[in-house]
């Protein structure tokens, strides 16, 4: 399935132009297998309680095979600064948007599960082309190992730690010394573990999902009632919310085959998190534009990456580093309908450093698509801080 194309023959550390090109031959596939698609019968409830529902699905199935142009995404895309550069043996694809100020700073944005550097189309130009008294980046927003248009692993040990440790290196490659990262969900872990293993590389943190554990010393009378809440719906997001992520880290490549094989397979595994994360009013679509919804599910399944996608849990989950202190400047902003909001005291203990914090009032785990405007603002008030 060719996915995209280079300008040059690769070399060890040379970075080349990229553009994607899905074959013709690849969106007419896609459209005769959701014209094949062998639905289940229909769930038992009135709610999405079983699952992303029947009625629901079939309709996005309809939607993606007679109305959606991936085209028109896929234009989007190539319009920006694409990049492939070898790093530890694997090809990273990058997005590199330049701006034109000259007191620009460099920002690594990281996506996670079930994203991609679709989610970041949307604030791309916010961030590099400011209003005068704003801030303006240098943006680098490349596809997790496995993800998008970055190579696949074929062999174990692309955990967090060696992530981070090539972000450092592309970082470096393009003559970044000393930069700006923030990333949510995998993204969150993967910028932490940067903050930790290459302080003197990363001027500021920010993440949307502070990974930290309750400090010893914390008293549950010192919660706030929103702090109560927030710990309350992540017991039940542990207890009701999380078979997607024990199945992703113990048995990915068993999932992958129906996930690579059904288009309609791959669109309810991932729409089904675009409802029970986003801060919608009874759909994913009411948070974020249908269209981005699926432009995102089609750079899996125009990349077959279900199976090397959900490695990245096989490889890390449950093996995260949670506790320790990370020195380097960092904010972070909880958005109400993200999965993991702990109380600030939390954050601090671990976030030594910790010099921007707010919980936001609308938004959830995909803020770069459900509230640009939101997310943008937050990194432009967080970053002026780093010279504090």
């Amino acid at each position: 399935m060719t996915t995209g194309t280079s300008s040059r023959t690769p070399g060890d550390t040379e970075v080349r132009p990229f553009e994607i090109r899905i074959p013709g031959s690849d969106v007419d596939d896609l459209k005769e297998r959701l014209a094949r698609t062998r639905f289940p019968e229909k769930e038992t409830v009135a709610d999405w309680s079983q699952g992303i529902p029947l009625d629901y699905t079939q309709e996005l199935c309809r939607i993606w095979r007679d109305e959606y142009d991936w085209r028109t995404v896929e234009a989007e895309i190539n319009r920006r600064e694409q990049w492939i550069t070898r790093i530890d043996g694997l090809d990273i694809h990058f997005l590199h948007v330049r701006s034109a100020r000259p007191d620009a700073r460099p920002l690594l944005i990281t996506h996670g599960w079930p994203g991609s550097v679709v989610e970041a189309l949307d604030v791309i130009d916010r961030l590099v082309d400011p209003p005068a008294d704003q801030p303006a980046f240098h943006l680098v927003i490349p596809s997790l190992p496995g993800y998008g248009f970055s190579g696949k692993p074929s062999g174990p040990g692309w955990n967090l730690d060696r992530i981070a440790d090539a972000w450092a290196q592309l970082m470096g490659r393009l003559g970044y010394d000393l930069f700006l990262a923030q990333g949510g969900d995998w993204g969150a872990m993967i910028t932490t573990t940067l903050a930790l293993r290459h302080p003197d590389r990363v001027a500021m943190m920010h993440t949307t999902v502070p990974w930290v554990l309750r400090p010893a010393w914390f008293e549950d009378k010192d919660l706030t009632d929103l702090e109560r809440q927030w710990l309350a719906e992540r017991e039940e997001f542990a207890a009701t919310g999380t078979g997607y992520a024990a199945e992703q880290a113990t048995k990915p490549q068993t999932v992958g085959y129906g996930l690579t094989d059904s288009p309609a397979g791959q669109l309810a595994w991932i729409v089904e998190k675009f409802f029970e994360f986003t801060d919608n009013d009874g759909g994913p679509e009411s948070a974020v534009p249908m269209h981005r919804i699926l432009d995102n599910v089609s750079v899996y399944w125009f990349t077959a990456t279900a199976a090397s996608a959900a490695r990245l849990y096989w490889e890390s989950h449950r093996r995260m580093d949670m506790t320790a202190p990370v020195t380097v400047p960092a904010g972070v902003s909880v958005f109400p309908r993200d999965l993991m909001k702990l109380p600030r005291a939390w954050t601090a203990e671990r976030f030594k450093d910790l010099r921007h914090w707010r919980a936001l009032e609308r938004g959830g785990h995909f803020a770069m698509l459900e509230v640009p405007d939101v997310f943008v603002s937050e990194l432009r008030e967080c970053f002026t801080k780093e010279a504090q």
